[in-house]
């Protein structure tokens, strides 16, 4: 069955990095469309951005020219670079495979907690 397997979450301060992993599997990861996305307490899911099978990426304007979204095909891997974080990027991270039928596959989620 298909898995997504997040990892690299945690507590950081304000200011500080962290890179979250996703690995893939049982799926062929290279016809994957992948993403982000991140809830934070009170609030709805919220899309945070993309990489398509094609290289093309994507950013929510509240995480762009801090956050790189990155894949890895020899890896079944995708990447969430995050810099510059602040305490509103404090959320459940999770991730997301969408396959060539807009079926949609999430991981479990991981806890991003950034303090002030």
């Amino acid at each position: 069955q298909v898995q997504l397997v997040e990892s690299g979450g945690g507590l950081v301060q304000a200011g500080g990095s962290l890179r979250l992993s996703c690995v893939v599997s049982g799926i062929i990861f290279s016809m994957l469309d992948m993403g982000w996305y991140r809830q934070a307490p009170g609030k709805q899911r919220e899309w945070v951005a993309d990489i398509i099978t094609g290289g093309i990426k994507k950013y929510a304007d509240s995480v762009k020219g801090r956050f790189t979204i990155s894949r890895d095909s020899g890896m079944n891997t995708v990447y969430l670079q995050m810099n510059s974080l602040k305490v509103e990027d404090t959320a459940v991270y999770y991730c997301n495979a969408r396959d060539y039928s807009a079926q949609d596959y999430w991981g479990q989620g991981i806890q991003v907690t950034v303090s002030s």
